[in-house]
This record gives C-alpha cells, structure tokens and sequence, in this order.
C-alpha cells in the first residue's frame, strides 16, 4: 500500500509540474507582465487624482499578427482580437475611448534636443506608464494609457487579479508616447461634420483603429516620413462615434499632424468618403501646435466653431515669442501648464474638467518628463527608455 500511494504521490507531483510548464508556456509572458504591475501615485480625491501605476510588458504583444491578419475596422473586431491571443480566448478583454480634448506642441531646447509636449484633458482617471521593448526590430517605448479605457473602474483603480488582466491589453491603447528612435505621437479630438462623424474609410487597404495607428507608429516608424508610408497604408476607423486628428514628430525635427476630411466641417458627414491630409511643419520654424480643431486650409467658414482655437493660438504665440526654443524639458512642461484645465479659464468656469497628465517627451534622448493633473512644481517623474 506504501509503495501505491508513493507512486500516486509521484506521479501527481508530475501532473502539477506538467502544469506548471503548461501555464508557464501559455502565459509566461503575461504573467510577468502581470508582476510587474506598480502603483507610483495614489488617488486623491480632493484634487481629482486618479491612480497612476506603471506596467511593463513582457515579451511580444501579438502586434504583428494583428497587422497580418488585416487589422481591425471596429473596437469590436479589436477585442475580438486581444480577447483571442492575449487573452487566450479565455479573459476578455476591452477597449474602448472617449471625449480627448488636448493640446500639444513640439520644440527644441536650448541645448538642440528636440520635444514633443501634450496635454490630456478629460476627467478624473487611472493612469499607466507602459514600457513595451517587443523585439523581431520593432522599437522599444513608452507611452501612456488611460485605465478607463481598459475597463479600470476611474473611482477605484485596480483592486485585483480581474483588474491586472484587464490592463494586459495596454499596448494596445497608448494616447502618446516615444520610441526609441525618438519618434513620439499623440491623439487628439476634432468634432468633424455637422454632428461629429467617425473616420471610417472603406477601400481595400486594411484596416487600423486609432490607438492601433499610434502602437505601429511607435513599434515600427523611425522617422515621421516612415510613420506617414505606415498610415498611407491603412484605411483608417476612429473610435467611439467621433473623429481625431494625430500629430508625430522625430528626433530630426521633423513633424506632422495626419488628418482625415472631406470638403468643409459642414459637408463632412461622410467618415468613409475621407482622405488623409498630412500637414508638415515649417522647415523655418522650430515648432508646430495641434489641439482640438482641423488644420486643413479652408476647411472651415466664417462663423464656424473651431475647438481649442484659443489654447492653439495661445501656445502658438508662446513659441513664436522665441522661435520655439525652450530652455529645456521643464520649460517646455511650463508651457503646457499655460493650458492646464485649471488655469484656463473656459467661458468663466475654472473647473470644467481636468488636465489628467502633462508630459514632455524628449525625442533626442528618449526620456519623458511627466505630471499628473497639473501637479506643476509638486511632483514629477522621469522616465528613460534604453536606446539601440
């Protein structure tokens, strides 16, 4: 009887080691993606503050083959997709967006480092700084993502295993970010048409989501040329029933700001009818803005509503003060705190929503300089990325 219950013993130590190995092969990746999660700032609910965590992401993300398998044309399709290889089928997994009301800018220090500044507003969140390095000659990065769109609960942050695998779909959600070749880009809101109308062309290219087009940007683009060819390629499907325009920008000092339109705001009620309009900066000027409207020459009449035309104007006059040099990083982070929710004021009211982060990315050295719901000159951090 002992020699049975010795063999039952051992032969069930190998059935657990067998699953061991099974877990470790399937999910290796994940699960170190998981350990890796941190928190580096707490909420506060008295000034709005949301978690901040950093997440570093292990291994491949299956970026690859979601661009082989043609993409994805909807949020949907996108969940299909994570859901199945991320999530292995068995963890679903989302995605989803919303109203991104920004602004950013690029510059040159002082020294001739070049940076790319933005702002995010929209409303109490939970942040994550997320590190990807994918190999197979993709490009390193770090970038930022907003939890809620995750399915991260904004008042609570995360609580649990549910929540951390909820965040292993984070590569695949960046608003901004850098990569190691100093190439950086960013989301913004347009409201196009008469009543905001999605970008949702169909050709038989295929197909890209918005925070997709900004994770091949960064996991594959060297240049802004390169990132335009990358963008060329795809029919592009905004999310969220609503319309973005994009800006990137290199460590040669070269940027752009891709927009998809058809005719005047008024007759833009088409999404599918839309073509890409790339707009480079001045080769005369060491500065290029975006915010919330479209840049396209006469894409607007008279009278027409123009979102965030005031904070454009105002950092395009902050730059052009001084050929849009700054003095460095945190001098380009002061300029982003002129258009802080909370010191711009929007029709008398000081409160309408929040600057959930600020951040500098420096394209020369590859590092960003970020605050959390403009903590201007209470706290800050670093972040570096390793470069070839």
């Amino acid at each position: 009887m002992k020699k049975v219950w010795k063999i039952a013993g051992i032969v069930f130590a190998c059935v657990v080691l067998l699953a061991v190995v099974a877990v470790g092969c399937l999910w290796g990746n994940e699960i170190l993606t998981l350990t890796s999660i941190k928190e580096i700032a707490p909420a506060n609910d008295d000034h709005r503050d949301g978690y901040v965590y950093e997440i570093t992401v292990s291994g491949d993300y299956y970026f690859d083959q979601f661009l082989e398998a043609g993409g994805a044309s909807s949020d949907k399709e996108l969940i299909s997709f994570i859901t199945s290889c991320i999530g292995k089928g068995m963890i679903p997994l989302q995605i989803e967006e919303s109203s991104i009301s920004c602004s950013s800018f690029t510059a040159v220090t002082e020294e001739g480092d070049r940076v790319f500044g933005r702002n995010y507003d929209f409303d109490k969140t939970n942040t994550a700084i997320v590190y990807t390095n994918p190999g197979n000659g993709r490009h390193a990065s770090v970038s930022t993502v907003d939890l809620q769109f995750l399915g991260i609960d904004p008042d609570t942050g995360i609580t649990g295993l549910a929540d951390k695998f909820l965040c292993l779909a984070a590569p695949y959600a960046p608003l901004d970010g850098v990569n190691d070749a100093g190439v950086s880009c960013g989301i913004y809101m347009t409201y196009q048409g008469a009543e905001t109308v999605a970008t949702n062309q169909q050709t038989d290219k295929p197909d890209i989501t918005s925070t997709t087009m900004l994770r091949m940007i960064l996991d594959y683009a060297s240049t802004v040329d390169e990132a335009i060819e990358l963008v060329e390629q795809y029919d592009l499907h905004d999310s969220a029933n609503t319309s973005y325009h994009y800006m990137v920008a290199d460590a040669q000092g070269n940027s752009a700001i891709l927009e998809w339109v058809a005719g005047t705001d008024q007759t833009d009620n088409d999404g599918s009818a839309r073509q890409l309009n790339v707009i480079r900066n001045d080769p005369q000027q060491n500065y290029q803005c975006v915010t919330n409207f479209v840049l396209t020459p006469g894409y607007y009449e008279e009278g027409d509503e123009m979102g965030g035309k005031d904070r454009y104007d105002l950092l395009t006059s902050t730059l052009a003060a001084s050929d849009g040099v700054v003095a460095d990083d945190q001098a380009a982070m002061d300029v982003l705190a002129l258009v802080g929710r909370r010191t711009w004021v929007v029709e008398g009211d000081h409160t309408q929503g929040t600057t959930v982060h600020s951040v500098v990315y420096n394209l020369t050295d590859c590092t960003a300089l970020w605050v959390g719901n403009e903590h201007y000159g209470e706290e800050a951090y670093t972040f570096q990325l390793q470069t070839p």
